[in-house]
């Protein structure tokens, strides 16, 4: 199997450096893009792009224009680097289907860590690895659910998500005990997070939504119904 490749985007090349000697260290392949406009190119010409670490503020394309294109094709993790830490640009960058979140200034070593995580649940060098019940099938390996024979677009978080309850069937969850293990390192966000995903998990799910049943003042349990 080949290096893995990821695309380091931001506009400031001391950045990129940083970034680039760390994953390369891991033993990556790393591209870099100076602008919006630049890495949508180079990912739409590099087929095999495992991941993208994207900047939000860059000329000619801003980070959330580079995520709209290529959600539009590919769900490809991303994760999305910023100098906010503003709840409303985390939602935002959540809705559109960013994968992880990473406010500047950042431990190049904890970053690295993320992507490896990332890369690893989406199920680079794994064995196939397949979750089956209640008409909902997840394979971990592929990255793809389907319900009732039909494939679902999830989102990665949605994809964790949805994992994590499957293997954890029958069994109430808190909303910290799915924060620590589907956002990890101990994710400092509130309950809207997760709500917002169960929200949009259930619609995708159509019927099947219901198997995620809401425990009040507490979180959530995965239940098939008989």
């Amino acid at each position: 199997m080949g290096k893995l490749k990821i695309l380091v985007v931001d506009d400031e090349s001391r950045m990129r450096k940083l970034v680039k000697d760390f994953l390369m260290k891991k033993d990556f392949d790393v591209l870099e893009a100076g602008d919006g406009e630049q890495a949508v190119d180079i990912f739409f010409e590099e087929k095999d792009i495992a991941l993208i670490i994207l900047d939000v503020m860059m000329p000619k394309m801003d980070g959330w224009q580079v995520c709209r294109e290529i959600r539009a094709h590919s769900r490809v993790p991303i994760i999305m680097l910023t100098a906010k830490s503003d709840e409303r640009d985390e939602l935002m960058g959540f809705d559109l289907g960013v994968d992880e979140y990473i406010s500047k200034p950042f431990s190049p070593k904890i970053l690295v860590a993320r992507v490896e995580a990332i890369l690893r649940r989406s199920g680079h060098g794994e064995q196939e690895d397949v979750l089956a019940c209640g008409g909902i099938e997840l394979n971990k390996t592929a990255h793809m659910v389907s319900v009732d024979g039909k494939n679902i677009e999830l989102s990665f978080k949605e994809f964790e998500l949805l994992t994590y309850f499957m293997e954890n069937q029958g069994i109430a969850l808190s909303r910290e005990k799915i924060l620590n293990h589907v956002w990890n390192y101990d994710y400092f966000g509130d309950a809207r997070t997760i709500d917002t995903h169960v929200k949009k998990l259930r619609s995708k799910m159509g019927d099947k939504g219901d198997y995620i049943k809401t425990i009040w003042g507490m979180g959530y349990k995965f239940e098939v119904d008989q």
